[in-house]
């Protein structure tokens, strides 16, 4: 369900992988999917964009995203997550703003999108200024190319993007399934139908999932204790933060740590 990203560089993360079913989610990072082989529907808010392949696809932070694949045979994309910090002339664009139509088809998207995708795909072998102008160059033909709406006009009161809205602004609180429902003003039990048949999962399972999120970006990028993250993460104890993150990752938080830094320096 949650991908593990085989790149990290000052706040880019990449992933080369066969394109599968993601429930709704948000981050505060930009996501860009590049489909190779196949097709992918990416849904944004309410609606569903087809992506074949040589098709462009990007949703700004903190927008709620989908994954689904209808497509029988090979489904491949790369996906790139950058933090909206490296691109500091559109940062106030990409807070406020939306891409209307947030896919470029392949015989519309331009060759500088597509060479600098693959440049941020080879991160290795560019300084961080050069990672910065490929991302210039990808957001400045975005916003050219398409048309750009208010956030606020995205989801509305879809009560998927509810859901997903209200974990992910209070999943470091001690949240749970009734005063959600209570908050949001509907039922325990269509709130419940919810987490099964969209998430695939239940509520305590999501909001793990959030808070897991959360403190992998910390543990990747500070050197703050992981009893300090655990707890700053919304888990009420180490113990089970430990079996959460060893549930999904096969390892603890301190190997993790120690795997990404070994990554760094090689």
């Amino acid at each position: 369900m949650y991908p593990i990203y085989e790149t990290r560089n000052k706040g880019i993360a990449y992933e080369y992988k066969d394109s599968v079913h993601v429930p709704p989610h948000l981050h505060e990072t930009i996501e860009i999917v590049y489909v190779t082989e196949g097709s992918v529907e990416l849904g944004v808010g309410k609606e569903l964009y087809h992506l074949n392949e040589g098709d462009f696809g990007i949703v700004f932070p903190n927008v709620i995203h989908h994954y689904q694949v209808f497509c029988t045979g090979k489904s491949k994309a790369k996906y790139l997550f950058l933090a909206p910090s490296l691109a500091p002339s559109f940062f106030e664009g990409l807070q406020k703003y939306s891409p209307k139509y947030p896919i470029i088809k392949k015989e519309k998207v331009h060759q500088d999108i597509i060479n600098s995708v693959q440049a941020l795909t080879n991160l290795d072998s560019y300084s961080s200024l050069i990672v910065q102008a490929h991302i210039q160059v990808i957001l400045a033909h975005v916003f050219s190319d398409m048309e750009m709406v208010d956030k606020d006009m995205i989801g509305g009161n879809d009560i998927i993007y509810n859901v997903v809205e209200y974990v992910a602004k209070n999943f470091r609180e001690q949240i749970c399934l009734d005063k959600m429902a209570f908050d949001l003003g509907i039922s325990k039990y269509v709130l419940s139908r919810v987490f099964a048949k969209t998430f695939h999962c239940n509520f305590n399972k999501y909001v793990n999932g959030v808070r897991l999120n959360y403190a992998v970006s910390v543990l990747e990028n500070t050197y703050e204790t992981i009893t300090n993250i655990c707890l700053d993460a919304g888990f009420d104890s180490q113990r089970t933060f430990n079996r959460a993150f060893k549930e999904r990752y096969k390892m603890t938080p301190r190997e993790y740590r120690k795997s990404i830094h070994i990554i760094e320096e090689i």
